[in-house]
């Protein structure tokens, strides 16, 4: 399951998912300005919607793959066009004045956070077709329901130490200010690795 292949995926999707979004910003801004504890609220609703829409991609695209497998392939092409597009936002962000807030703040009971985190990310169209899109990279044609779901469990973990990992690291100044001095290089590190991705997936001689 674990091969060369997956583990340059399972970076990128762990890149993808700490690039600045709904999600990451979200976080970020609520480590700011409320604190660790309501950002790992927020976190954790988030995660909450994504394994919603990742066990559903799992269980769906285990059946589409056995009545149509001609749509695997139609899956992962569209996953790496969505990679070009992330690199391409990257980029763009890179060569963009600076000065923008790094996150974007949100406020209430930990019970309400924990709601808007996964309000966010349940009613985000591009959730569950990322989740189609990496399985269709990752797996085989073949693949069972439960090697797709032992995929998600190694997905879903990269996604748990981005999400927490901006709670914990956002509520504190230092890094703050680190990373908004090094923001620019993030960036253009991000589009590298997504127009390095996106190219390999396009060109892979299919089986």
């Amino acid at each position: 399951m674990i091969t060369a292949q997956f583990a340059l995926v399972w970076v990128g999707w762990v890149l993808a998912g700490a690039s600045p979004g709904p999600a990451t910003m979200g976080i970020a801004g609520t480590a700011m300005t409320a604190g660790r504890r309501s950002a790992l609220c927020f976190a954790f609703g988030i995660l909450a919607g994504g394994a919603s829409w990742g066990i559903a991609a799992a269980l769906g695209l285990s059946a589409i793959m056995l009545a149509n497998a001609w749509i695997f392939e139609l899956i992962r092409y569209a996953g790496a066009l969505y990679l070009g597009w992330l690199a391409a936002k990257a980029l763009r962000r890179a060569v963009s004045p600076r000065g923008a807030i790094l996150g974007t703040p949100f406020s209430g009971s930990g019970r309400t956070l924990f709601l808007k985190g996964w309000a966010i990310h349940i009613t985000n169209p591009k959730a569950i077709l990322s989740w189609g899109a990496i399985y269709a990279i990752v797996a085989p044609p073949d693949a069972t329901l439960t090697m797709l779901l032992g995929y998600f469990g190694l997905l879903y973990t990269g996604g748990m130490m981005v999400f927490i990992g901006y709670a914990v690291l956002f509520s504190s100044d230092r890094v703050v200010r680190a990373y908004a001095a090094a923001q620019r290089w993030f960036d253009l590190a991000f589009a590298g690795f997504f127009g390095f991705a996106a190219f390999k997936i396009l060109t892979a001689r299919l089986q």
